[in-house]
């Protein structure tokens, strides 16, 4: 298996704890900045950062549906980890920043199949993927 990643950053004019606050909170802003590629969004447990439990389905492709059950954990950074329960699928949701602007990184890996599927896969999914993340950042932007 070969590990697979796609990142996403983007500024946001808004103060450091208001954009953690926001990406930690899964039951109102999450599901609201969410792509298109969602469907079946659902908090199971918890609620506000570590200790939350989310399932969702994720799109990538008209062919390719991922049913996700991910837990959440934070890191020591205050960084959020989301964690497939289905998969070796881990998105990582940093944040840092000032009281006026906050950079917000998004970074996802797995581990991405071997042989000519797995060529294809680590060509075309990260691109793909960052696109998602990108407008899920600029939906946050506009939450904010």
């Amino acid at each position: 298996m070969n590990q697979v990643q796609a990142l996403a950053e983007r500024t946001i004019a808004a103060p450091v704890d208001r954009v953690r606050a926001a990406v930690a909170d899964y039951r109102e802003v999450r599901p609201r900045i969410l792509t298109a590629h969602y469907s079946e969004y659902e908090v199971r447990s918890g609620g506000t950062g570590a200790g939350t439990v989310v399932h969702w389905r994720f799109q990538a492709t008209s062919k390719r549906v991922r049913d996700c059950l991910l837990d959440v954990s934070e890191l020591s950074s205050g960084a959020l980890v989301e964690s497939d329960r289905n998969s070796t699928l881990v998105t990582t949701w940093t944040v840092e920043g000032n009281a006026t602007t906050s950079t917000v990184r998004v970074a996802t890996t797995w581990e991405g199949a071997n042989g000519v599927k797995g060529f294809f896969e680590r060509l075309f999914a990260p691109a793909g993927l960052k696109r998602v993340h990108d407008e899920q950042l600029a939906n946050l932007a506009a939450e904010l």
